[in-house]
């Protein structure tokens, strides 16, 4: 069934709009640096995300939140 178009995004990714303005990278660049960092673990990567790119908390763990759950699926 496919989604209704109406439908709110919800979770990790419904920052990414707010990330991808903010920040001026494209959602694909910040995925592919956590990933370039695995296996750190979920606050490791959080704080990496905070300290070397001044990333919020928020936005920082919704990427990190993001690519972890994929990494189990």
């Amino acid at each position: 069934m496919l989604a209704d178009k109406s439908e709110k995004v919800q979770g990790p990714a419904s920052y990414f709009p707010s990330i991808e303005k903010k920040y001026g990278q494209p959602i694909a660049h910040w995925i592919a640096l956590v990933e370039a960092t695995l296996p750190l673990r979920h606050m490791e990567l959080v704080q990496m995300l905070k300290t070397e790119y001044q990333m919020g908390h928020g936005h920082a763990n919704a990427i990190v939140a993001y690519v972890l759950a994929q990494k189990k699926t």
